[in-house]
């Protein structure tokens, strides 16, 4: 039993509902692994285990498993309340104030027989459940329920799996909740939707565009998906075109520091978009590898999440706006969390949250393809949080005494986190900010007739424009190409694919990610993505942010300056560069889109 029931007010919470009429086929008819059934019973202490074809541990080629690793307070965090205007301390404190790191090791065996207090490689490096590694399941779990989400309103809360990152924990979760379709083969009324925001991480379309999924997207504003106005949720669903197939039963959404366009979803928006989900029967899945990353400088006026009814225990928890699981009450959210952005992309670790039912169909799924996540990594992760479980055990965690960082380390590393990003968006978005204007000047005399002297005046034009983003990696900068001298000349995308080669070319040597590869449909890349790139702050070292920002905007003014068509021509010489010609198959931008 999870150990969110109890609720504050004591007041009965409801069953989920029942959502296996959406399950696939071939997930319907999955069964439990009848090898995997006998786990359970190698955990017995003392039992003759002659049953399983587990390789012998002690023939494992490695004793321990060693790693330096940071100290949970190694990065100054930001204030948790807004601060108006960001005070210097807060602009100025860099990437790396507190270096200090310790060792961790993972020992071979930790002499412990309770599975969830064990660490050590003699049981990470065997097969394991599909669930987890026991003993970080357990952990994940508790802080999943207790302090991330501790108001889960209904009837026994929810459960959770380890996956291989949320690039995995999506995969299945359209695995288990959609059935493939075939255009010529299957009926139309029976082809599955999903909805996506208008632009979106379009390695997830990539997902489910193979399986015959139609593809719906839904219009955004700076908080997010829109729940209602032309184009927004309710527009979309109330008026399905039926012609395309069975209206959406799924949504996919990134609600902090959405990807790309940074939007981070209010409390008021989710309970407006989960309303609709109920009365359309729409599965939530909610992809939040950004949650922690929510930057109160970037509206130090926005009114603060309302306090939940019960804590999550700490303060930076307590801040930050909720995930939909808050008002899930009818448990039709399926949450995606990762390690990809707390620790490294390449752990490949992340869980899924929901109700227990699609979780144990989730589990199904895994027990015959991954299995687990690698246990290499989840021994390293438990080892650095979680620390020895007793005297005995020979391991080495992530505190400077040897213990683990335990929950309240893990809550400092991540604000500590927090912090940094926002210095770095903070740092971007004052460059970009002062640069979003062309200035020329000009003689008074050639602009006005009025007076005949020849003192100097000048002019604005504001040739791009940027929201300062309230949370995630990304800020998303539209262009007003109708402001450049060659918009007559010019067709105007032509004009933006150049702007894209000229800042590869030296002085200002800088990439930026197009808005075409993030347009989930032909229609929106071929309407306005072209005017749209996005600008990742995270990915850059700390020392040279700035020098790369000053050349983005280099590059644009100076882009803005040129009034010779040749000059175009010659920057596209060889047609248009690939990052503008985003399609159903471009999967080889990828990397630019960001792994969850």
């Amino acid at each position: 039993m999870s150990s969110n029931n109890v609720n504050v007010a004591s007041v009965a919470l409801p069953d989920p509902v029942d959502l296996t009429h959406h399950l696939s086929r071939s997930t319907k008819a999955r069964e439990a692994s009848s090898v995997k059934s006998f786990y359970k019973y190698f955990a017995i202490p003392g039992i003759g285990q002659l049953a399983g074809g587990l390789p012998n541990a002690s023939y494992f080629p490695y004793d321990t498993l060693e790693a330096k690793a940071a100290l949970p307070n190694r990065f100054k965090p930001t204030p948790i309340k807004p601060i108006d205007p960001p005070t210097s301390e807060l602009a100025s404190t860099r990437i790396s104030d507190s270096p200090a790191s310790t060792r961790v090791v993972v020992p071979h065996s930790a002499g412990i027989a309770d599975p969830l207090r064990t660490i050590d490689l003699t049981t990470a490096l065997q097969y394991g459940t599909a669930q987890g590694y026991p003993s970080l399941y357990y952990f994940i779990r508790k802080f999943t329920l207790e302090n991330l989400h501790p108001t889960i309103p209904y009837k026994g809360g929810a459960e959770i799996i380890l996956t291989c990152g949320s690039t995995d924990g999506f995969s299945k979760a359209i695995q288990a909740l959609s059935n493939e379709w075939s255009e010529g083969h299957d009926p139309i009324d029976e082809r599955p939707g999903l909805l996506v925001e208008e632009y979106c991480y379009m390695n997830a379309i990539q997902a489910a565009r193979p399986r015959g999924l139609s593809i719906a997207p839904v219009k955004i504003d700076d908080e997010g998906m829109m729940a209602t106005g032309k184009g927004g949720l309710e527009d979309v669903l109330e008026n399905w075109d039926f012609s395309k197939g069975r209206r959406p039963h799924l949504m996919y959404t990134v609600t902090i520091g959405q990807n790309p366009t940074s939007g981070t979803l209010s409390v008021a928006r989710r309970k407006e978009i989960y309303a609709l989900c109920v009365k359309y029967d729409v599965i939530i899945i909610e992809d939040d590898p950004y949650w922690y990353l929510q930057f109160p400088s970037a509206s130090p006026n926005a009114t603060p999440p309302p306090p939940a009814p019960k804590s999550s225990g700490f303060p930076f928890l307590d801040s930050l706006i909720p995930s939909y699981l808050s008002v899930d009450y009818q448990g039709r959210v399926v949450r995606l969390d990762t390690f990809s952005k707390t620790v490294a992309p390449g752990c490949r670790l992340g869980w899924i949250t929901a109700q227990p039912v699609l979780v144990e169909r989730i589990l199904r799924i895994t027990e015959t393809s991954t299995q687990q996540p690698s246990g290499f990594v989840q021994a390293m992760i438990a080892e650095l949080i979680m620390g020895p479980q007793s005297r005995s055990d020979g391991g080495r965690g992530g505190a400077a005494d040897g213990s683990g960082w335990k929950v309240d380390g893990w809550v400092r590393w991540l604000e500590g986190l927090r912090g940094n990003y926002e210095r770095r968006m903070n740092a971007m978005c004052d460059i970009m900010d002062a640069g979003k204007q062309v200035v020329k000047a000009g003689r008074r005399g050639s602009l006005s007739a009025v007076a005949d002297d020849e003192w100097a005046v000048v002019e604005k034009t504001k040739i791009y424009d940027f929201v300062r983003p309230l949370g995630g990696m990304f800020v998303w900068v539209r262009f007003d190409f109708t402001t450049h001298p060659l918009r007559k000349t010019v067709p105007l995308p032509r004009l933006s694919a150049a702007l894209w080669v000229f800042w590869t070319t030296k002085p200002y040597k800088v990439l930026a990610a197009p808005g075409s590869i993030f347009a989930p449909t032909e229609e929106i890349r071929d309407g306005d993505a072209w005017e749209c790139f996005r600008l990742c702050f995270a990915a850059v070292d700390d020392d040279v942010l700035e020098d790369i920002s000053h050349r983005f905007v280099d590059g644009a003014q100076a882009f803005w300056r040129i009034k010779n068509k040749e000059k175009i021509d010659e920057l596209l010489k060889d047609e248009a560069p690939p990052a503008m010609q985003a399609g159903e198959g471009n999967a080889g931008l990828a990397m630019l889109t960001g792994f969850c």
